[in-house]
């Protein structure tokens, strides 16, 4: 094998992992915890610790679909070279590291989905345009369904006619009938992705519509009665352990989207170099994710919960639920979504609920939009750049 390869192929690795630990250390590290943070329902030191644990599995076992899509998903007729991996990695991790040094939330999508465009451009790709509408319209509605969702289940539980023994189960109930129908790698049948309701429907021996459906509403159920229980005998307690539950769940759920941004335009690399599973890959990144979640997370996390919204717990599971949902979604479309904007936004739509324009900080929300679109234009521009500098030396 060409040394020059091999050596390329260790650079951009090395430049996959720093994007690893910056996902870990910003977007992927804090957003998942931070209203339980901000609720005082868990510190920032252990939050990070949590969230570095379940964003490991998420990128585990549901890496694949925005991985894909990052390596070879965004340009049509090319595929990066080790340089190009370099450059764009680099681009997406410096703006990254700017942002967690600044204190204000980089979109990790953004940076790295414009600085792949914008290298796979220069090197005579293709636009995949139907590719870029999904994208696109994921970004645009994020905030708007997110930040909805989070506003209108923030205006409800504290209200005298839905008791929250009732309205905190239901919710409970929801998230529970999502989790068991999400695919899992090594869930299935052999080695393949699968559900946790389809591998109930195995072992039982049991198949068809119907019988998703049962499995789905007696597991529901069960948890339902749970929270139910839980919340009326210790309500604060109840409380914090649901949104306890949610965060992780969120975190589990941005390891497995923002893996992808770190390992994806790695994953064409692999058939150059050979004998590396695309399993092996995801491992790696989610270790980067791990240790930048427990190194550099806490800064991040101690922004959002204090700068953006003063939340309750309940008005931080109401801006969890719909960050859960919203990042499920983005994984299974395997569309690369920052995690900033996802809960960023329902911390706002929450705390909008509370207060108000009163509850968040106007000047702080409208420099990290500016900052959201800056970084795209910025990684696009720069990865274009670079390439064209490259190619004529």
């Amino acid at each position: 094998m060409d040394p020059t390869i091999v050596a390329l192929f260790l650079i951009a690795a090395l430049a996959s992992t720093f994007m690893a630990w910056v996902i870990g250390a910003g977007s992927s590290g804090a957003t998942p915890f931070a209203p339980a943070v901000g609720a005082n329902a868990i510190s920032t030191m252990r939050a990070a610790f949590v969230v570095g644990i379940f964003g490991f599995a998420g990128a585990v076992t549901q890496g694949a679909n925005v991985s894909e899509t990052l390596g070879s998903g965004l340009v049509g007729g090319v595929s990066l070279p080790a340089t190009g991996v370099i450059v764009a990695l680099g681009i997406g991790a410096g703006l990254m590291a700017v942002g967690i040094r600044t204190g204000y939330p980089i979109a990790t999508a953004f940076t790295v989905t414009g600085a792949v465009v914008g290298v796979g451009l220069a090197l005579g790709g293709t636009p995949e345009w139907a590719t870029y509408r999904q994208i696109g319209a994921v970004w645009v509605f994020t905030p708007f369904v997110g930040g909805g969702i989070a506003f209108a289940i923030a205006s409800v539980l504290p209200r005298d006619g839905v008791p929250e023994r009732l309205s905190i189960p239901l919710l409970a109930a929801l998230v529970a009938a999502v989790v068991v129908n999400l695919q899992f790698a090594f869930v299935g049948p052999g080695t393949s992705a699968g559900s946790i309701v389809g591998a109930i429907r195995r072992t039982v021996g049991v198949d068809g519509t119907a019988s998703v459906l049962a499995a789905t509403l007696t597991i529901a159920l069960a948890v339902a009665v749970l929270v139910r229980w839980d919340v009326s005998r210790d309500e604060q307690g109840g409380l914090r352990r649901v949104l306890l539950s949610l965060g992780s769940l969120v975190a589990f759920s941005a390891g497995g989207s923002q893996v992808g941004l770190a390992v994806g335009p790695l994953l064409p690399l692999l058939d150059e170099v050979g004998a590396i599973s695309p399993i092996v890959v995801l491992v790696g990144g989610g270790f980067g994710m791990l240790v930048g979640s427990w190194t550099g997370a806490p800064r991040m996390i101690k922004s959002l919960a204090q700068d953006y919204s003063s939340l309750g717990p309940r008005r931080s599971i109401a801006a969890l639920v719909p960050s859960f949902l919203i990042a499920q979604l983005a994984v299974l479309l395997g569309v690369p979504v920052s995690f900033n904007e996802i809960v960023v936004s329902a911390i706002i739509g929450s705390g909008a609920a509370v207060g108000g324009g009163d509850a968040i900080d106007p000047r702080k929300i409208g420099v990290t939009l500016g900052a959201w679109a800056g970084s795209f234009v910025l990684a696009f521009v720069v990865g274009f750049g670079a390439i064209a500098l490259l190619s004529l030396v």
